[in-house]
């Protein structure tokens, strides 16, 4: 039993070396990743089949302008008639032939309705337009969705590297008080501060690799990619960022006419519009062209029944009207005016908030910049008074704990360093999406 209980962990082990084996790293650029979401997103396509679903949709309400035609035919068996007086009597039997058969068509087309007809395909159009604009929407946030995972396995990456310079710099640090120690110009509790440093150095690498699995299995679904793919940022990607001011760039005006949620309220907006002018058709009648032609057999008219087919046709103009709109249309009318201003304030308030948004993502993306070349004179400083420190506590000028707040302090501000890069390009997609042109 134990014997096969080894053997089943040796298998399971060795399978797990050959996943980890198997598994593939692969420069994904960033356009390519959008490329790919967009492409095998399961979101995406719901959203693109509710825009092929919008799409039929218009193609059905144009059918209510072409001509109806109505095609009848039956046969029959007919039992005899029976002839009688007013109060029931007197009664005697009238034969009948008894095969029946009736034969009819009737075409009608709609030249008046209201404008029942044209305004609901036009309703079809703008849901059509809607539904589309929705699918634009969906593919900005999961290109943002996307840029934001990007960004942050990019700076997994870059912190890796950090702290790998930096256990290397306190593994060397750790040899020169080894040395001092063996020379007895050290303590053993200068040794241990430092090891305990290294020590927190390699926790914090295993945390970072974590969670770049993490983030690479999220994007790994989001991409429709394998699970042996590892995928490693591009270091392009910094240059998706540039500087952008007011001068060069009217914000607003661009967000009136790329951002999908003004375009979406401004249709909805219209689509009220339409909804009332539906209303309101209800009020006319709906005249149409008629033509049809009729076989009937036998003539069961006369009495006694003739033998015979009889056939007419005809053609000319009917007019239904709805005499119950006079009191109904009224109340559906004042509904839809309600509906109307109610999309007129949603689009005045998405106006109002694109604003607020807008002004918010390029105070932000100024913002970014500003505190990346804070962060880079923090480095720069951190690095000196490092570089000062080093050299002090090697000519026994310093102590230990003046060494450990000057790596501490320089790996802090690397950090920062390394995520101010990105945190630029984060807001420049900030931005560009809350002005649609993402």
């Amino acid at each position: 039993m134990k014997n096969l209980k080894y053997g089943i962990f040796l298998l399971l082990f060795a399978g797990t070396i050959s996943n980890a084996q198997a598994q593939k790293e692969q420069i994904v650029p960033l356009d390519s990743a959008f490329a790919l979401a967009e492409r095998n997103s399961t979101y995406l396509k719901i959203t693109k089949s509710a825009t092929q679903t919008s799409g039929q949709a218009v193609k059905v309400a144009k059918n209510q302008q072409l001509p109806s035609i109505e095609l009848g035919v039956s046969a029959m068996y007919l039992g005899d008639g029976t002839i009688s007086d007013r109060n029931f009597s007197n009664s005697i039997t009238a034969p009948i032939p008894d095969f029946g058969n009736n034969f009819s068509i009737e075409a009608s087309y709609v030249v008046f309705a209201g404008g029942a007809i044209s305004n609901t395909i036009e309703k079809s159009r703008l849901e059509a337009q809607v539904a589309e604009l929705e699918h634009a929407k969906n593919a900005q946030n999961i290109r943002f969705l996307v840029a934001g995972q990007y960004l942050d396995l990019y700076k997994l990456y870059n912190q890796k590297k950090v702290f790998a310079k930096n256990i290397d710099q306190a593994n060397e640090v750790v040899r020169q008080v080894q040395a001092k120690l063996t020379q007895g110009m050290a303590l053993e509790n200068d040794l241990t501060r430092y090891e305990l440093m290294l020590q927190n150095l390699k926790l914090a690498v295993i945390e970072i690799e974590n969670n770049i699995s993490i983030i690479n299995k999220h994007l790994q679904i989001t991409l429709g990619l394998t699970e042996d793919v590892i995928i490693l940022p591009d270091s392009s990607v910094q240059n998706h960022a540039a500087v952008i001011t007011p001068s060069e760039n009217d914000y607003l005006r661009e967000a009136l006419t790329n951002r999908q949620d003004i375009r979406m309220q401004a249709l909805k907006q219209e689509l009220a519009g339409k909804n009332v002018q539906l209303s309101k058709a209800n009020l006319y009648p709906s005249i149409a062209i008629i033509g049809g032609d009729h076989l009937d057999g036998p003539i069961t008219i006369e009495v006694p029944p003739i033998d015979k087919n009889f056939n007419y046709w005809y053609v000319g103009v009917a007019l239904k009207y709805d005499l119950a709109s006079l009191y109904k249309s009224k109340d559906k009318t004042r509904l839809a005016k309600l509906a109307y201003n109610t999309a007129t304030h949603a689009y005045q308030a998405e106006i109002e908030q694109t604003k607020t948004a807008l002004h918010a993502a390029e105070t932000r993306y100024k913002e970014s910049f500003e505190k990346l070349h804070a962060f880079e004179k923090s480095y720069q400083l951190a690095s000196e008074n490092y570089s000062v420190i080093n050299k002090r506590y090697l000519s026994d000028l310093v102590l230990i704990t003046e060494m450990l707040d000057a790596s501490n302090m320089k790996l802090k501000a690397e950090l920062q360093v390394v995520n101010a890069r990105l945190d630029v390009v984060f807001c420049y997609f900030k931005l560009m999406r809350e002005m649609g042109s993402l």
